[in-house]
């Protein structure tokens, strides 16, 4: 973990100095879930990479396009990074970032995916490469970031994540947008602010345990 002098100059804020002292005190645990996310990300790429070239080959099938969807995030003290996905939209779908139930951008083969979230599998390698953990805030879009304050940014002391518990809490995120006239306001002014409070209350609480616990929470979210 940086120095707090290390950080960028917009990070070294009193809000977020209250969330790095936090995770300062527990850097012995950090570069545990760092190792963890390393050996675990390894055995799944080889256990699912069959799998994964089915999936690859479904998609190739189902529409034109390449198999993969890359776009710009946001991770740890605001890194850019492009992450892996599976396309599960038509390769010239355009409009907002967010997605409504229903979206008739999203294709046959994409509503599996997206249903049973096996299009972020491929996140498997953001991880392995040091974007990722398994745990933690979901990577946003540059121009979502942009609308954090300085409390919100307080999420970038660590590495944005495959899951965490406001992935489980909102993970109907579409239907809660279907009817928005301005999917983009709603999502910035109603969901992203209801998002943060669980993602900054898990910094507080961060703890090895807590991440096996919400992986397990995932799981059962997924498979329910």
């Amino acid at each position: 973990m940086r120095e707090w002098d290390e950080l960028p100059t917009w990070m070294r804020k009193p809000e977020i100095k209250e969330y790095y002292d936090i995770l300062k005190k527990k850097e012995a645990e950090l570069k545990i879930k760092r190792c963890f996310d390393v050996v675990l990300s390894s055995f799944l790429l080889m256990l699912l990479f069959i799998p994964m070239c089915v999936i690859a080959l479904m998609i190739a099938c189902d529409s034109p396009g390449g198999v993969f969807f890359r776009q710009v995030r946001i991770t740890e003290y605001g890194r850019k990074f492009k992450i892996h996905k599976f396309r599960t939209m038509r390769n010239d779908a355009g409009g907002s970032s967010v997605t409504v139930a229903g979206d008739s951008r999203v294709t046959k083969i994409g509503k599996t995916l997206r249903k049973y979230r096996l299009d972020e599998l491929p996140q498997l390698i953001d991880v392995l490469f040091g974007d990722m953990s398994f745990v933690g805030t979901r990577p946003e879009v540059p121009k979502y970031v942009k609308e954090y304050d300085n409390e919100m940014r307080a999420t970038l002391l660590m590495k944005a994540g495959i899951t965490s518990k406001a992935s489980i809490l909102y993970k109907d995120e579409e239907k809660l947008l279907d009817g928005a006239e301005d999917t983009d306001k709603v999502y910035i002014s109603e969901i992203l602010p209801a998002k943060m409070r669980y993602n900054l209350e898990a910094i507080k609480g961060f703890g090895l345990a807590d991440d096996l616990a919400t992986m397990v929470r995932t799981v059962i979210a997924v498979i329910r």
